[in-house]
């Protein structure tokens, strides 16, 4: 179950990090080319929450459920590994923390007036994500985990 559910996060990063370019560039392009806000806009910006939540599920399963990495690190800390530190603290809190600020963005972008207001806010909240996520990727690990 472990190995499966370890797949399928690495597999979501990959749609994440994916729909979160898409919807930042649509966005940009919709502030410079000044277009009205459209059902495809609308699309990708439910549909990167959808992923990042879906994502956001798996991680938390992996987290609290089946990772023998973050099982040690809630029963014992750290113990001056870094990898156990990387994953029991700073992958969790970053992650967590793109999801608000994803979720904020998308919430804000929903309630604002004009087209370019929601592109805007899109742009900044999902780029701001963007970062985050980057930042807390394990990039010392494969990029894609195979079963």
């Amino acid at each position: 179950m472990y190995t499966y559910t370890v797949f399928f996060h690495s597999f979501f990063r990959w749609l994440v990090l994916i729909s979160l370019l898409m919807a930042i560039g649509s966005s940009i392009h919709g502030l410079i080319t000044a277009r009205s806000y459209s059902k495809t806009d609308k699309f990708l910006r439910i549909a990167v929450n959808t992923i990042c939540h879906t994502q956001l599920i798996i991680g938390l399963v992996l987290y609290f459920a089946l990772s023998p990495i973050t099982g040690f690190f809630i029963k014992n800390g750290a113990g001056g590994n870094g990898e156990i530190r990387f994953f029991g603290m700073y992958h969790l809190a970053m992650m967590l923390s793109s999801i608000v600020v994803a979720t904020i963005g998308s919430a804000l972008s929903k309630r604002a007036v004009s087209d370019s207001q929601k592109f805007k806010t899109i742009a900044i909240w999902f780029s701001f994500a963007l970062i985050l996520i980057l930042s807390a990727i394990p990039w010392f690990r494969p990029l894609f985990r195979n079963l």
